[in-house]
C-alpha cells in the first residue's frame, strides 16, 4: 500500500508538471466519458509533448491531448484495490463535478507514488465509494443497436479504423483493427490489449458519414441529432456493409 497519509487528496501542483511525469508511472491507462462512450487507452507513456496550451501523450499504446488550461484540479484516489493490487488514479477535473479525463496506474502503488510524491502532500480528502458508469449489468444488449454500424462494418472489412472521441479540453485516438464487437450487458464493446471503447447502449441513434481527406469519417450522433463526440475514421471501403449472403434456392 502506499506511504502517503491520504488515501484521496487533491494536489496542489502544476496539472501540466503532473501530466509530464506520467512517463515515469509504467503502464497505465487514460480514460475519458463523453456522450455515453468510454475511451481507455492502455500502455506506457513514452513521451509528452506540448503543442500550444495542450500536452499530447504518445507512445505506441498512446495518443491523447489534454487542453492545460481546462484542468480546475487533481485528485487522488488510491481505494480502488482489485485481485489484491491497487489501482491508484488521478481524475483531472474539468470543473467540481465533471471529470476531463483520469489516469489510472496498472503497474501498482509504488511507481505511482514515485511520481506523486514529487509534487509534495495534497489536502486530505474525505474517501467516497466510487459508483460505476451507467449501464444495467442485467440487460442484454441489442446486437443491431445503432451504435454497432461502423464497427460491424469495419469488423467485415477488416481495414484499419481510427476511433476517437472528442470533448472541450480532451481528444483520444486509437487506431487499428477492429477484431471483435461485443455488444453485452447494456455496453457495445470494442476491445484491444491496448484500447477499450465502452458504448452505452442506445446512445447513438444514428450515424452521418463525411469525408475526411481521401477517406471518410462517421459521427455519432444522439436522439437529437448532436454528435455525441465519438468519430470512426477510414477508408470509405471500411464502412460498407457487406452485402447479405443469397439463400440457396
Amino acid at each position: 500500500m502506499s506511504n502517503t497519509p491520504h488515501q484521496r487528496e487533491r494536489l496542489s501542483a502544476e496539472p501540466a508538471a503532473v501530466i509530464k511525469a506520467l512517463p515515469g508511472m509504467g503502464r497505465l491507462m487514460i480514460n475519458t466519458r463523453q456522450g455515453g462512450a468510454t475511451h481507455e487507452r492502455m500502455g506506457v507513456v513514452e513521451a509528452v509533448a506540448e503543442d500550444n496550451g495542450w500536452l499530447v501523450c504518445s507512445g505506441a499504446e498512446h495518443d491523447s491531448r489534454i487542453e492545460v488550461g481546462a484542468i480546475t484540479a487533481m485528485i487522488v484516489d488510491r481505494t480502488s484495490i482489485m485481485g489484491g493490487q491497487c489501482y491508484p488514479r488521478i481524475d483531472f477535473m474539468q470543473d467540481a463535478d465533471n471529470v476531463l479525463c483520469s489516469v489510472i496506474g496498472f503497474a501498482g502503488i509504488e511507481p505511482f507514488d514515485a511520481v506523486v510524491s514529487q509534487f509534495g502532500p495534497g489536502e486530505a480528502l474525505e474517501i467516497v465509494e466510487r459508483t460505476p458508469p451507467g449501464g444495467n449489468a442485467a440487460t442484454e444488449t441489442d446486437p443491431n443497436d445503432p451504435g454497432t454500424v461502423p464497427f460491424q462494418a469495419a469488423l467485415a472489412s477488416a481495414q484499419g479504423v481510427t476511433v476517437r472521441i472528442t470533448r472541450p479540453g480532451f481528444t483520444q485516438d486509437w487506431a487499428g483493427v477492429v477484431e471483435k464487437v461485443s455488444p453485452s450487458r447494456g455496453f457495445i464493446n470494442v476491445m484491444r490489449t491496448d484500447f477499450h471503447l465502452h458504448l452505452r447502449a442506445c446512445a447513438v441513434a444514428s450515424w452521418r458519414q463525411d469525408t475526411d481527406g481521401n477517406g471518410a469519417v462517421m459521427v455519432a450522433l444522439n436522439a437529437d441529432g448532436e454528435p455525441t463526440g465519438l468519430t470512426v475514421h477510414g477508408p470509405a471501403a471500411a464502412f460498407v456493409a457487406p452485402a447479405p449472403i443469397a439463400e440457396a434456392v
